[in-house]
């Protein structure tokens, strides 16, 4: 092969006559010949090795046809050393057949080739992006952006697929018009908490009967999202109460160690820790931690500025726990001038026998 890279110009030459003047049958050949040559000892060529292939790929796809690119496609796609500029080339063919193939499989497309990939191109090679095996937050948010229905279902159908923040939230929003969406989200292992409470409380009837049917941990939750305005039970999966007790645990720690306060609670919310801020919550409101949950979910600022008025937390930490739940909870943005008046006004006794009723409420229930 090293006798080839001297000769490359020539070889390319060569390859630009016979195709220019050859049969389509002779095309095809050349190209089925060229890429058995590349396969058969793939893992072994260097780079500089690797680029003739791309040089001479480049010329065949340019006097191939739909057919035999296809074909190429489907070879490489599987190939993790494939050649980076036909695999690019294949990729955003306008042809989806061609596509398709890397779209789905190829390890040389990196996460910028993606991002571009779904920023530009049809909604059939959003599909194919969406059937990878692993996807990072940045693409999906692209693709349930900007993909159909047929697009968002391939992505939540993905366990590889990560999902960020922001996309659950747009998830949640498409999810209160598609009942098999929704039951699809509220069966993802991974749904952080909050989300899978928020979908329970939007949920419809049927959706909350079809998470019972699929899933008996979810049941008590479920009933309780009914009962209670979408109150959940501490014990949704093992992951979660993991979860959540590691939570309480380290916010203990820190309650021992006098490093419990308002600073600590602003950077629990900005990082969008929300067991770890409704845990810190209810050891500072001596509440239990499903009240915290519950009020934050399910009640307006008032329910949040009750705890922290309880918690005898500073303004600022108020603020950003408010922050946190609008932003986890894609509402809409808060009158903050008008929530730091109502909260100095705000008497702690008053925050007392409110949140008395809470725990009332939720005992009854």
């Amino acid at each position: 092969m090293t006798s080839a890279a001297a000769n490359a110009p020539s070889v390319l030459d060569q390859l630009e006559d016979s195709l220019t003047h050859g049969t389509v049958e002779r095309r095809v050949e050349t190209l089925r010949r060229i890429t058995d040559l590349f396969l058969v000892n793939a893992s072994n060529y260097n780079d500089e090795q690797t680029s003739i292939f791309d040089d001479v790929f480049e010329v065949l796809v340019r006097k191939i046809e739909v057919s035999a690119k296809t074909l190429l496609s489907q070879r490489l796609a599987p190939i993790a050393s494939a050649p980076p500029r036909i695999i690019h080339a294949l990729a955003f063919d306008d042809v989806i057949d061609v596509a398709a193939p890397v779209l789905i499989q190829s390890e040389r497309l990196t996460g910028a080739m993606l991002v571009e990939n779904a920023s530009s191109k049809s909604q059939a090679h959003l599909l194919a992006i969406s059937k990878r095996n692993r996807l990072s937050p940045i693409v999906t948010d692209l693709l349930v952006d900007r993909g159909d229905s047929n697009v968002v279902n391939a992505v939540v159908a993905n366990l590889g697929a990560e999902i960020s923040e922001n996309g659950y939230s747009k998830l949640l929003e498409l999810s209160e018009r598609d009942d098999d969406l929704a039951t699809c989200v509220g069966t993802r292992p991974s749904i952080p908490r909050h989300h899978f409470v928020m979908l329970l409380k939007r949920a419809s009837n049927t959706v909350r009967s079809r998470l019972e049917a699929l899933n008996a941990q979810a049941q008590s939750e479920v009933a309780s999202a009914v009962n209670e305005a979408a109150m959940v039970a501490s014990t949704r999966s093992a992951a979660d109460s993991a979860t959540m007790l590691a939570a309480q645990r380290l916010v203990e720690q820190l309650h021992r160690d006098g490093k419990l306060d308002g600073d600590q609670i602003v950077e629990f919310a900005a990082a969008g820790k929300f067991e770890e801020t409704n845990a810190a919550l209810a050891l500072l409101a001596n509440v239990p931690v499903m009240l915290v949950e519950n009020m934050m979910v399910t009640s307006q600022s008032e329910g949040v500025m009750i705890l922290t008025k309880v918690a005898d937390l500073p303004w600022p930490a108020v603020k950003a726990v408010l922050e946190m739940r609008t932003r986890l909870s894609a509402a809409p943005q808060l009158d903050f001038n008008f929530c730091r008046v109502s909260y100095n006004r705000l008497k702690p006794a008053t925050a007392q026998q409110v949140l008395r009723f809470h725990r009332m409420r939720s005992k009854s229930g």
